[in-house]
């Protein structure tokens, strides 16, 4: 079996939890190549980023793994913000929570119906990257 590794331009890593943080990056290591890995905070330093990145024409995050809940801006708000942004590019959005509250499930689902990007919803804490968090579509041989 051949493991084809995954080619990312930028990945934004939204949580303010540092051990969520480096697990995330250290199994990106081993499913993707991208030279550009940011990590923030909070929603509204990421939310900036992809402004500041969207006014000035420089590349937007193909992938963002987003913490629900965080001081300052959470996660809804941030999808709030970069909904309302009108980003033509595709982007995935992992949203990721250590909640066990059923309403984060469903307000998931209602932003999944109106989000023109992909959003995908995760359990902490993470144990494995799959191939739909970084956009890739599974096809069986």
């Amino acid at each position: 079996m051949c493991i084809l590794m995954k080619t990312v331009s930028c990945i934004f890593i939204v949580d303010d939890d540092p051990i969520t943080v480096f697990g995330i990056k250290k199994m990106l290591k081993s499913v993707v190549i991208c030279d550009d890995i940011q990590i923030f905070q909070n929603g509204q330093e990421a939310y900036e980023a992809v402004k500041e990145r969207k006014e000035n024409g420089r590349i937007i995050p193909e992938v963002i793994f987003l913490d629900i809940n965080m001081p300052i801006m959470d996660g809804w708000d941030f999808l709030d913000e970069i909904i309302a942004l009108d980003i033509n590019e595709h982007i995935v959005i992992n949203m990721i929570t250590s909640s066990i509250d059923p309403l984060d499930y469903e307000k998931w689902n209602g932003f999944k119906d109106r989000c023109p990007y992909t959003l995908n919803f995760k359990n902490k804490p993470i144990f494995k990257i799959e191939s739909n968090d970084l956009g890739c579509i599974t096809v069986a041989s």
